[in-house]
């Protein structure tokens, strides 16, 4: 297939939080909205920028930050800035700059796509049934950027019209009413019109759509405005999705991550980014989930930075907790998930033991939590006496901190044109289809189907265990659970150790009401912080400036 160029320069249309920040953009050729956009040719270029400003938040730093912060699976590294979002404390408030950045960034996306939507219909030169599915487009497009929205700030402004000029008036509109007037209309507008298989790889598609309407169906059903069928719906949704002849689970899980794969049969929709684009500078975003959770292996014995290792940041660190979640016997994730051995490209004089490191031989070595496949306790086994037989070094769990633990192997991205390099080539995933089994298997469990529920979470963990062909005892049948297994715990751990660092786990713990609970269980740097209104982020004080007779600030923090 074809990709999707994406603009990432932009038209002179403003959003009403932008007085300030967006008033001298550049026009493309110099041509203004109310001239290009009229043209089939300036249509599809606005649905193009449409896509392109959310590639700001979905893959930089500060996507993953406000999603992977603050939760109980990952807690500060070394380095970086932002901790606030991890920490819940002072820092966390109306004038951080992650805070007032996500909103103006889907809002931003939000007035592109009410400005493609009012200017198609003076649109002649289009076919009307093309004309058509470019609107349902900027349709899912603008609920996508109303879900997210809402999912950090609660209650909103909501507007349907696009914005031209400078705007000082604000309504804060009930998230209910940004459901029922934005989020499901569009997205089921948008099932009605697109393509099941768009010939450009990275539109929006009926099976996208159908996701992300059954993961907003879900979070509504735990709130106190949800309808009585949303559960059920998002299962049907969700049902349309894992039954799509195009899409299945692949054999392996490890494969997901090689880089030379990621266009398989399990992603539904990912935002793209171009290898070439990334590599020149003139995308200035690109996928950087390879620098955040990796640990400081370059300055350890033998080694140095290099592109096969990644640029290590030191962002993320995982929880003791999150290290927990594998029964490495049974479940191969772990082990496919994380990195263990990292091989020496200077080498050394003289290892732990005095003997020279030649450039291939292992460096360094991080064994992992509890008993590994072969059933050895990792830290039993690695104690001072066998970690000074071996000439390389040993990082067991109590030696980890915030410089050293395990790294993140899922965004690795050896591409990139030189070791600094930040922009990765990287598509996002935002929709694969072990995450619509398990909001399938939690729709299920909402409505009393713990059997139905165990069904799904079983074809996942199915996938998960070892094989014979692994060199390992066939464990299916043990990584099988049934109807009594399953609650809501178990799910979101079961979502941890299929989805981990895939820029899920904020949103998972705000939509089940667990947010509160389960940091202060288990993450030592937010615990003594986190309060019950931290569920939603503050208002940006930007946006309360701005906006004429002020902006109502959300409850628990500074007015």
């Amino acid at each position: 297939m074809k990709k999707i160029k994406f603009l990432l320069l932009f038209l002179s249309v403003t959003a009403f939080t932008s007085c300030e920040d967006y008033l001298d953009e550049n026009n493309i050729a110099n041509v203004t909205a109310s001239g290009y956009y009229t043209t089939a040719a300036g249509l599809e270029d606005a649905v193009r920028a449409t896509y392109g400003i959310m590639k700001e938040f979905f893959g930089p730093e500060i996507g993953w930050t406000m999603t992977v912060f603050g939760t109980d699976t990952y807690r500060a590294g070394a380095d970086g800035s932002h901790k606030y979002m991890g920490r819940y404390d002072g820092g966390h408030n109306p004038s951080a700059r992650y805070m007032r950045d996500t909103w103006r960034i889907f809002y931003r996306q939000i007035n592109q796509a009410n400005a493609v939507i009012a200017r198609a219909e003076g649109v002649e030169d289009m076919d009307a049934s093309l004309k058509t599915k470019r609107i349902a487009e900027a349709r899912f497009l603008r609920a996508f950027a109303y879900f997210h929205l809402t999912r950090h700030y609660g209650d909103i402004h909501l507007s349907l019209e696009e914005t031209e000029g400078v705007e000082v008036e604000a309504n804060k509109t009930a998230a209910s009413e940004i459901y029922s007037q934005a989020i499901v209309p569009d997205l089921e507008f948008a099932i009605a019109n697109l393509d099941d298989n768009p010939g450009d790889y990275g539109r929006a598609s009926v099976p996208a759509a159908q996701f992300i309407l059954a993961k907003a169906l879900l979070r509504r059903s735990y709130e106190s405005f949800g309808d009585a069928n949303d559960a059920s719906r998002a299962e049907s949704l969700m049902s349309s999705v894992i039954n799509n002849p195009r899409f299945s689970l692949l054999d392996n899980f490890s494969d997901l991550w090689s880089i030379d794969n990621e266009r398989n049969s399990e992603t539904v929709w990912a935002i793209q980014n171009a290898k070439s684009q990334v590599d020149e500078g003139l995308d200035g975003y690109g996928h950087r989930g390879h620098l955040y959770f990796l640990m400081e292996y370059d300055k350890k014995p033998a080694m140095t930075r290099d592109t096969e290792n990644g640029r290590p940041w030191k962002r993320f660190r995982p929880t003791p907790y999150l290290m927990s979640m594998w029964d490495r016997t049974k479940d191969r994730r772990y082990d496919e998930t994380f990195k263990h051995v990292w091989y020496a490209n200077v080498g050394n004089d003289g290892g732990p033991n005095g003997v020279p490191v030649a450039k291939g031989d292992t460096a360094l070595y991080i064994p992992g939590p509890g008993v590994n496949r072969h059933g050895v306790d990792q830290d039993g086994y690695w104690n001072a006496a066998k970690q000074s037989s071996v000439n390389f070094e040993v990082y067991t769990s109590d030696e980890w901190d915030t410089r050293t633990f395990p790294s993140l192997n899922k965004w690795i991205d050896n591409t990139r044109p030189n070791r600094q390099h930040t922009q990765g080539q990287r598509d996002f995933i935002v929709a694969r289809l072990a995450d619509a089994y398990l909001i399938r298997a939690e729709a299920r469990l909402k409505q009393g189907n713990s059997a139905g529920a165990a069904d799904d979470i079983n074809v996942i963990r199915t996938r998960a265990a070892w094989h014979a062909a692994d060199g390992m005892p066939d464990t299916v049948a043990d990584m099988q659970i049934v109807a009594g297994d399953v609650d809501l715990n178990m799910i979101l751990e079961e979502r941890a150790r299929e989805l981990v660092g895939e820029g899920h786990r904020w949103y998972d713990l705000t939509r089940t009401k667990t947010l509160i609970d389960r940091v202060r269980l288990h993450n030592s740097d937010a615990k003594d912080n986190i309060q019950s209104h931290h569920v939603i982020r503050p208002i940006p004080q930007t946006q309360i400036d701005r906006t004429v007779g002020g902006y109502g600030q959300n409850p628990g923090y500074p007015q």
